[in-house]
């Protein structure tokens, strides 16, 4: 129970007045049905109450609780009301502890070779051998008005309607959670507390308030073995049979046999699924780990066959018990070389050159007012296609401004200079604004240095004041000389008379009265209009129409609110006039100005919005406001330009052109629609969700759309989360969107996007730059090891330097190469994709041609550098001979040649520059010459442990021209044209999403395994093939009982976007659903025609989504044809 002041909600605990005895039986209300009246909107939850309840008291008193004192505050009262109806608390998700995110981290296929080389390697060290802010108060839970005055309540956090709603006990008594109270006072009754209130359950949806869904699962799992009966399986079984269907099942199907199938998959696939460069590194990880498994296997059985054969069979020696110490150790070190080109095949650098680019990006991204709630949101960012983006704040200034106004017989396109205007219009225009306007409007100073300044108020009548202010003019000034309580009469603003009006009594006891409102009716009021000298003069209909004409219509063509302000005086001679009759006092006026008022767009969105469109990302406005304004204030943003044949729709229109006859959802009808659209007005959260999920499930395109969407109110939520990524408002978005996005702009603000843009695509580059150098190094490491240990017996890199060259080529080089910094030229290109391959064929052909340079200077150098030099040579060397000059020389100009072959990876597109940029990454400049100075230590101070001679200065010299002979040779690579060398191949293809139904998988449900991928496909196709017969019989039947029967209306069929027409989250048949469709819309609430009833739902208002939630349960509305008897059928089956 709570008392709501003007501005205050204040819910303490108050007194009850009625007797504790009354506690003693049940409650006569349960929880679901105060839930399924909190779904109800205004004329529906008043019928509701009165048919059921009498009125607000009957449920008081069915509640056991005084409509005036409220609870007594009884403990075990409480209590029992807690146990009964849950507390005011919504349990937030669980976080997965340290050992959890340690145990993800393991499961990495890179990270399990090396725990099993590290687990090798470990056990043989072992062996010793022998010698050798929103305006307003929050209400905290859902309730009924007892009793209100002039109650206002702000619900645009829950329906995304900036529109004040109006409660009353006769026409809309509920009042939400979440919703603020704008106006008024009231008192009344809690009906919904914590989960259970409409901002719980959305809550809930989004995953918070896990305990909560365990007990709804345990509660569904025992309602489907009650339920199941012979006819569902037998339904299941139809439905089983059908392919199609089979494939595009949705996860939280309601049907028994279905359910228990998906509790099966959720026990056994622990992983959720990767995103799109995780899956693509995964794939490529193990291909290069299986290569260097083989290569290591074959290195160490050639090394053992050999030493076999060369000793036991050319030098025909006898095998010695007391020789096996040595034999062993041979064994050993050959065992050991192996590992070693394991361990330098492996690519264990992948998941932390991921890592660290992403958490570099998060952390840089931060700064560009992007907090980043997931990490490969970041990466997703990059492959956007598309992006639907909200009008109000994002793309305008959310803050009303007058931008023209005609002002003394003048249309000024900006606002005038305060010496344009003649001194006494300027004196009518301040007065008139200052006290005109409610006291309550107002501008504040900026919160923050160098930001806007605060409109609080009316967003209208702070324009107004805005006015003011630019004519170097001060409202206050006027408001402290004539204060609220000094005005003689107040006509208020309402929908109605779409005006509102201030009377002032002067000192010598006449009359003057300030009006403003919409144009087109101030103006009919006007009899005069202040002229150029600022003396009154006639204005007649003629002159009227002049001004709509040549003022008011050009401005309203440009998106402009406009909105005239008038005067008229009352003499003092005359009788005082009769104020009650408004009619009588708001008319023969005398017309100051005309202003226009807009929300103007943000002077740095055209630029971005062009920068998107160059990028091959397609911007898309969905706002809730009229078409005329989206259409002009899109033109302004860039994302339509005159002549261009692109699509704007109201919410109406879209909604009447993409469903069916039976008012269902069809793809194949959005896809006619999607491509062109640009501007959605009038739409509500349910149309952002439809087209967002229409755009993702497309497949006219070649790729597969990437979407992005905006959302700041809680009903945005679905459509959030739907998206690839969701971006959330800081400022203006509720806790429920950002809860349910994966981005939140903390200025609200859409350049802020296009920084996320660059990020993203810099993080795809940035792993491709590491690719590149890392498997150049990987090539001309394994060869090298495995050609020389097969040729000398011997890897010519030791297996300490070999870990060295890892450290670099593995964790310096990814923490090197992912943190560059993104430059504006990543969106000069069109997005990636989903099935690009990491490696294109310019990396390829990169790849190739500088491990070719290495593996001919190693070679050179490693059979024929002991001349060249004039030094021992160190092939063949005993099994403890000291380091050599020659294996030194190798080594070092092997590593120099990688920390030169690094700046050549900077660049992945053919770019001849590769030093562009370089001294703007002071981590990579940091690393390199950190690098060079530890070679420098390792070569000349190292000795045995490096297995590393100290080398002369001319032998130093010779390292480094040899390492620099890669930047040569790289811009040689680079004028060879990539499209000659057609035997070049890509690399890193992902797993392709569209291959894994989206239905398969859920928020929190894992990725399916490729092996049962396949076994399920082949399960799709037996029961295709066995349908096809079946179908082809019935055909057959069906042709022989009526020639055109199953073909009078084959549009009449469902579409696979059946399945798709409501959000993945959904509420057990006990409990309402959640109306998404807005009552006032009544095209949508009118009923549509089944073929067979849904089940009942309290959601009486609300057909069309009701019918759309419960499609998965009747069998007509399988994914193919509506019977499986059609012969429609057996066509889209075999399709």
């Amino acid at each position: 129970m709570g008392d709501m002041a003007n501005n205050s909600v204040s819910y303490s605990g108050v007194k009850h007045s009625l007797k504790e005895a009354n506690h003693d039986g049940d409650f006569g209300i349960t929880l679901a049905e105060l839930r399924a009246l909190m779904e109800l909107r205004s004329t529906d939850a008043l019928r509701k109450i009165q048919e059921s309840y009498g009125d607000v008291y009957g449920i008081c008193t069915r509640l056991k609780t005084s409509p005036n004192e409220g609870l007594s505050g009884n403990p075990a009262d409480i209590e029992r009301r807690e146990a009964v109806f849950g507390k005011n608390f919504i349990p937030p998700k669980k976080p997965k502890t340290f050992l959890q995110l340690v145990w993800e981290a393991l499961q990495d296929v890179t990270l399990i070779i090396l725990e099993i080389a590290a687990i090798v390697s470990l056990g043989l060290s072992f062996y010793q051998p022998p010698e050798g802010d929103n305006a307003g108060d929050l209400l905290p839970a859902d309730g009924i008005l007892i009793q209100g005055n002039d109650l206002k309540i702000d619900e645009s956090s829950l329906t995304g309607e900036s529109d004040h709603v109006k409660k009353s006990l006769d026409k809309d008594p509920l009042l939400l959670s979440g919703t603020h109270v704008m106006e008024g006072s009231g008192r009344m009754v809690v009906t919904a507390v914590g989960i259970n209130s409409q901002t719980g359950i959305i809550f809930t949806l989004l995953g918070a308030g896990g305990e909560e869904e365990e007990k709804k699962d345990e509660k569904k799992k025992e309602k489907k073995n009650k339920k199941q009966d012979g006819a569902i399986e037998n339904r299941n079984k139809a439905k089983a049979q059908d392919g199609a269907a089979m494939e595009m099942q949705p996860l939280k199907s309601e049907e028994g046999g279905d359910g228990d199938e998906k509790d099966k998959k959720k026990a056994n696939l622990p992983k959720k699924e990767k995103s799109v460069l995780q899956g693509k590194l995964t794939k490529l990880a193990v291909q290069i780990g299986k290569a260097g498994l083989l290569m290591s296997a074959i290195t160490v059985i050639i090394l053992v066959l050999y030493f076999v054969i060369d000793t036991f069979w050319v030098q025909k020696r006898p095998w010695l018990a007391e020789c096996t110490p040595i034999y062993i150790q041979y064994f050993v070190k050959f065992f050991i070389i192996g590992v070693t080109v394991l361990v330098v095949a492996v690519p264990e650098g992948l998941p932390l050159a991921v890592t660290i680019s992403l958490a570099y990006s998060v952390k840089k991204m931060m700064k560009d007012n992007n907090l980043v709630r997931h990490l490969d949101a970041c990466e997703t960012m990059g492959n956007a296609t598309a992006i639907c983006s909200d009008k109000t704040g994002t793309l305008t200034m959310n803050r009303m401004t007058v931008v023209q106004a005609y002002i003394n017989e003048k249309h000024y396109k900006k606002v005038p200079e305060p010496e344009a205007v003649p001194p006494n219009i300027l004196s009518y225009l301040v007065t008139g604004i200052s006290v005109n306007c409610a006291y309550t409007s107002k501008i504040l100073p900026p919160e923050k240095e160098g930001g806007l300044p605060r409109h609080v108020g009316n967003k209208t009548e702070c324009a107004l004041l805005g006015l003011l202010l630019d004519l170097k003019r001060d409202y206050q000034d006027v408001r402290n000389e004539i204060p609220e309580e000094a005005l003689y009469k107040v006509y208020t603003f309402n929908s109605v008379r779409k005006s509102m009006s201030t009377v002032l009594k002067n000192s010598d006891g006449s009359y003057r009265i300030f009006s403003k409102g919409a144009s087109e009716i101030i103006l009919k009021k006007c009899f005069k209009i202040l002229s150029a000298n600022g003396e009154a003069k006639v204005f007649r209909p003629r002159d009227r129409d002049d001004i709509v004409k040549t003022v008011i219509e050009p401005m309203a063509s440009e998106g402009l609110r406009t909105i005239c302000l008038a005067f008229r005086d009352f003499p003092a001679g005359e009788p005082e006039p009769e104020w009650d009759n408004e009619n009588d006092i708001v008319t023969g006026l005398t017309c100051i100005a005309v202003v226009g008022i807009e929300d103007p767009v943000r002077p740095e969105v055209p630029d971005a919005i062009k920068k998107c469109q160059r990028a091959g990302i397609t911007v898309r406005m969905v706002t809730g406001d009229n078409i005329n304004t989206a259409r002009a204030i899109a033109t302004k943003c860039g994302i339509l330009h005159p002549g261009e044949d692109f699509l704007c729709l109201e919410g109406k229109d879209f909604n009447r052109r993409i469903r069916n006859e039976k008012g269902e959802i069809e793809q194949e009808r959005i896809d006619k629609i999607w491509p062109k659209l640009r501007v959605l007005a009038r739409s509500s959260p349910t149309d952002k969700h439809t087209l967002v999920k229409g755009i993702i499930d497309s497949t006219v395109s070649e790729q597969r759309q990437v979407v992005a969407v905006t959302g700041d109110g809680t009903n945005d939520g679905p459509a959030l989360k739907k998206a690839d990524v969701g971006f959330a408002m800081g400022i203006a978005g509720t806790d429920v969107a950002k809860e349910a996005s994966d981005i939140i702009l903390t200025d609200d603000n859409f350049t802020s996007i296009v920084k996320a843009v660059m990020w993203g695509r810099n993080v795809y580059d940035s792993i491709s730059k590491f690719l590149q150098f890392q498997l150049t190094v990987n090539v001309v490491a394994v060869i090298v090891a495995f050609t020389g240990a097969c040729i000398t017996q011997d890897s010519p890199l030791k297996a300490v330097q070999m870990l060295w060259v890892n450290l670099i080529m593995d964790t310096l080089a990814s923490l090197a190469l992912a943190t560059e910094p993104p430059t504006e030229s990543l969106l000069l290109r069109k997005p990636y994709g989903r099935n690009k391959p990491l490696i294109s064929r310019t990396m390829m052909k990169n790849i190739l041609g500088h491990a070719f340079y290495q593996l001919v200077v190693v070679f050179t150098l490693l059979f024929a550098g002991e001349k060249f030099f004039d030094i021992d040579s160190g092939r063949n060397a005993p099994l403890h001979a000291p380091p050599s000059e020659h294996y030194t020389i190798v080594f070092n100009t092997f590593v120099l040649m990688q920390l030169f072959n690094e700046i050549n990876a900077r660049k992945i597109h053919g770019e001849r520059n590769v030093f562009e940029g370089i001294f703007n990454n002071a981590i990579f400049c940091t690393i390199v010459l950190g690098t060079f100075v530890v070679q420098i230590i390792i070569v000349q101070f190292g000795g045995k442990p490096f297995s590393c001679s100290e080398l002369s200065i001319e032998q130093w010299l010779w390292s480094i021209f040899l390492g620099m002979g890669t930047l040569l040779w790289g811009q040689l690579i680079s004028t060879i044209p990539t499209s000659r060398l057609k035997f070049l191949k890509e690399a890193g293809h992902g797993t392709q999403k569209e291959e894994i139904p989206e239905e398969e998988l859920a928020e929190d449900v894992e990725e399916i395994d490729h092996a049962e991928r396949e076994l399920r496909r082949g399960q799709i196709l037996w029961f295709r093939g066995l349908n096809r017969i079946q179908t082809q019989i019935r055909v057959v039947n069906a042709f022989r009982s009526s020639l055109y029967e199953g073909l009078e209306k084959p549009e009449s069929r469902s579409s696979i976007h059946n399945f798709m027409t409501h959000p993945e989250f959904r509420i057990e048949d006990s409990e309402p659903h959640i109306p998404l469709i807005d009552d006032t819309d009544a095209e949508d609430d009118a009923p549509t025609k089944r073929n067979s009833s849904p089940p009942p739902s309290p959601n009486k208002n609300n057909n069309a989504v009701d019918s759309g939630v419960y499609l998965t349960i009747d069998m007509n509305k399988s994914a193919t044809s509506s019977s499986p008897g059609s012969p429609l059928h057996s066509l889209e089956t075999s399709l």
